[in-house]
C-alpha cells in the first residue's frame, strides 16, 4: 500500500545490536607491533613473557588455553615454562594450544630444564633427555631459548654442559641458550668459554622484583649489563603478592603459595603495596601493572616473566607494558621498600 513505511525485519534468532556497541576491531592486535630484541638471540618478543607455572597445577587445560588466548589477543608472542612445572603438564598444555591454534611459528618458546626428577641436572645424558622430553610434550621440533638451571646441578662442569648445549644448537633442537641459577663467577666463566667457541649465554632468568632484589642486584646485575644479557625476571609479582589481591593472612590457604604470600605481610610488604596503590590511583592502572612497569623501568630488563590464572589477569598485566613511571614514582617505590 502506498505511503506505508516498510521496515526490514531482523533475521530470526539474530541478536539485537545496541547503538553503543563497540565497533569490532579487525586485523592484528595493536600489541603485535610492539617488539623488543631478546639480547643477542636474534629473536624479538613482546616485552612481557607469559609463564606457564599455573598451567596443569592451579588451572586445567581449558582454563589455561583461555589465558593463552587472552595473551595472544593482546599481541603477546613469548611463552616460558619448565620441564618440571606440574610434572610436565604445563608443557603438554602449551603444546596442545600451539597445535590447536596453529601458531607455533608466531611464538618464541622458552623452556627451563635441569630440575625434572626423571632427568635431573645438566649432565650430558640427562640434558639431552630433558630436551627430547620437552620437545615431545610441546609437540614441536625446536626450543627457541633453552634456560639451563644451574641451581639444580652443583657437580657438572660448566664446560661439559655448554658442550652438550652446542650439540643441541647445531642439531637444530635449540636456537639460543639462557641461564638460570648461575652465579656471577659462572657467568664470567661462560663468557670466557664462549670466546673459545662454545655457545654464548644470551638470556638470564633470575628471581627479581621490587621486593626481591638481593639475588640480582650487585655483581650479577653488573655482569648482565656488561655482557648484554637479556634479563627476563621470574617471580615478577612475588608469587602474586604484588598484584595487591592478597593483603590478609586470614584469607590465605594452608599451602606453599599461602606461606610465600604470608612472608611478605609485614611492614615492608605493606609499605610497598601502599606505594603501588598510590601510583595505581594516579595513573589509573592496576597495581599489578605498576609492578610490571617498575621492572621494565630497569635498563637491564628485557621482559619480565609473569604467570596468570585468568584472562582478566592478563589484561591487568599487559597494561604495565604501556605504563611509564617517572622519577618521582620510582623514588616513592624505593623509599617504600628500603
Amino acid at each position: 500500500m502506498t505511503g506505508e513505511r516498510v521496515v526490514q525485519a531482523e533475521p530470526v534468532g539474530a541478536p539485537a545490536t545496541h547503538p553503543s556497541t563497540p565497533i569490532p576491531v579487525h586485523g592484528p592486535p595493536i600489541g603485535s607491533r610492539l617488539r623488543v630484541p631478546l639480547g643477542e638471540t636474534g629473536l624479538s618478543i613482546f616485552p612481557l613473557i607469559l609463564g606457564g607455572a599455573e598451567f596443569g597445577w592451579r588451572i586445567d587445560l581449558s582454563a589455561s588455553h583461555a589465558v593463552l588466548d587472552a595473551y595472544r589477543a593482546r599481541g603477546g608472542n613469548a611463552l616460558h615454562t619448565s620441564d618440571a612445572s606440574a610434572s610436565g603438564r604445563s608443557e603438554h598444555i602449551i603444546g596442545r594450544w600451539l597445535q590447536s591454534r596453529a601458531v607455533r611459528d608466531e611464538f618464541v618458546l622458552a623452556v627451563r630444564v635441569g630440575s625434572h626428577p626423571d632427568n635431573p641436572g645438566l649432565g650430558s645424558v640427562n640434558l639431552v633427555r630433558a630436551v627430547e622430553g620437552s620437545l615431545t610434550r610441546l609437540g614441536t621440533d625446536r626450543i627457541d631459548v633453552l634456560y639451563l638451571d644451574a641451581a639444580a646441578d652443583s657437580t657438572t662442569a660448566l664446560e661439559d654442559t655448554l658442550a652438550t648445549a652446542e650439540w643441541l644448537v647445531d642439531s637444530g633442537k635449540v636456537r639460543a641458550i639462557g641461564a638460570a641459577g648461575y652465579t656471577a663467577l659462572q657467568l664470567v666463566e661462560a663468557r670466557i668459554l664462549a670466546s673459545a667457541g662454545y655457545p654464548r649465554i644470551a638470556a638470564l632468568d633470575v628471581p627479581y622484583n621490587l621486593l626481591h632484589r638481593a639475588e640480582f642486584d650487585g655483581d650479577i646485575r653488573l655482569i648482565a649489563g656488561a655482557q648484554g644479557l637479556a634479563v627476563t625476571p621470574s617471580q615478577a609479582l612475588e608469587h602474586g603478592y604484588l598484584t595487591g589481591r592478597h593483603r590478609d593472612r586470614a584469607g590465605l590457604s594452608v599451602s606453599v603459595r599461602g606461606s610465600q604470600l604470608a612472608a611478605w605481610m609485614n611492614r615492608r610488604g605493606t609499605r610497598a603495596l601502599r606505594a603501588l596503590d598510590r601510583i595505581s590511583d594516579e595513573l589509573s592502572v592496576p597495581t599489578a601493572a605498576i609492578a610490571v612497569a617498575w621492572l621494565l623501568a630497569q635498563r637491564v630488563v628485557a621482559a619480565p616473566i609473569v604467570n596468570a590464572s585468568l584472562p582478566g589477569h592478563v589484561e591487568e598485566l599487559v597494561q604495565g607494558v604501556g605504563t611509564r613511571l617517572g622519577r618521582g614514582h620510582l623514588a616513592d617505590v624505593a623509599r617504600a621498600v628500603e
